[in-house]
């Protein structure tokens, strides 16, 4: 009987590790799939502006924001990132990667290798963004300098560091759902409905997490604790931005400044430089947008310190 019971046992689990297995395998798009495409190099630019590629990619503390060679630290409850070189070297960047490489990248999350990137990596937002804008992204990187160099390997503990389980949070938290526009709302209102959900990733930032690291719906875009792990990422609904017009919005995104003349500051006047870029119309549709958000209560802020009062 213990002997049935063991083999019962390993079966089981022999079962289960199958299931998983299958679960997690890592998603791609074939290049068959890619029908022939004339690539839009101006679309491309917006799309990467948009995308906000340079604020993580570009190399740190040096002025140049088309210089793409990676190595920006993004400090995370389950280790530290470093971002990669997505420049055109053959080496150590994009040079190598076909354009299915990159659309799978960023709309399954998937590496050429084909093992899972990590979500540090926005692709549970990117994956809404329409694949014509995500190939002219692609064409327009190629027509930038390549930059030499590898940044360092991630530093992510165990079992954080196992790749095949981010296949069970992509099943949990990135839907892969294309965006839908909808038809009772204005084209502007669409237009920005699209920027803020897929290439803007807003949500990734400034919303709060559980604890396995997946956006809180029902808070989302309401803020919370930095994800980096420094101060607080504000709310951005109606919550918050009630005294804002949507010119207010509209023209802090193109000058960093706010309604009471205080100026965006860390990660966000990093964004500010991207989207400062992008046109005024689509400044406009993602203020549209923003401001039809319902308020939302986002999680407390903890209390300072009796010494950081005085």
């Amino acid at each position: 009987m213990l002997r049935g019971l063991l083999l019962g046992v390993i079966l089981a689990g022999a079962a289960g590790f199958g299931v998983f297995w299958w679960l997690t395998v890592p998603a791609a798009v074939a290049s068959s799939e890619l029908t022939p495409y004339a690539p839009n190099l101006a679309n491309g630019l917006a799309a990467f502006n948009a995308g906000g590629c340079s604020s993580c990619h570009a190399v740190p503390n040096q002025p140049d924001r088309l210089k793409l060679g990676g190595g920006l630290a993004m400090p995370s409850p389950f280790g530290t990132f470093y971002v990669p070189n997505i420049s055109p070297d053959p080496a150590y960047g994009i040079g190598r990667w076909s354009e299915a490489d990159f659309v799978t990248a960023v709309l399954k999350g998937t590496s050429p290798a084909g093992t899972h990137y990590f979500p540090s990596f926005p692709y549970a937002s990117y994956r809404h963004t329409k694949v014509e804008d995500v190939r002219d992204l692609f064409a327009y990187l190629k027509t930038l300098e390549p930059v030499a160099g590898k940044p360092r390997d991630h530093d992510v503990p165990f079992p954080f560091n196992i790749r095949r389980n981010i296949g069970v949070w992509k099943h949990l938290f990135a839907d892969g759902k294309p965006f839908t526009s909808d038809a009772s709302r204005s084209a502007s209102w669409n237009r920005g409905a699209y920027l803020v959900n897929s290439l803007g990733h807003c949500a990734e930032c400034h919303s709060p997490r559980n604890l396995l690291g997946g956006i809180v719906d029902a808070q989302r875009f309401a803020g919370g604790p930095n994800p980096e792990g420094e101060g607080w990422v504000p709310n951005i609904t109606q919550k918050r931005l009630e005294e804002w017009s949507a010119k207010d919005i509209a023209y802090f995104l193109e000058t960093g400044q706010t309604p009471d003349g205080d100026t965006a500051g860390g990660s966000m006047a990093r964004v500010i430089r991207n989207t400062s870029q992008l046109s005024a119309e689509d400044r406009e549709a993602v203020a549209e947008y923003l401001k039809s958000l319902s308020p939302v209560e986002g999680p407390p802020r903890p209390k300072k310190k009796d010494a950081e009062k005085s």
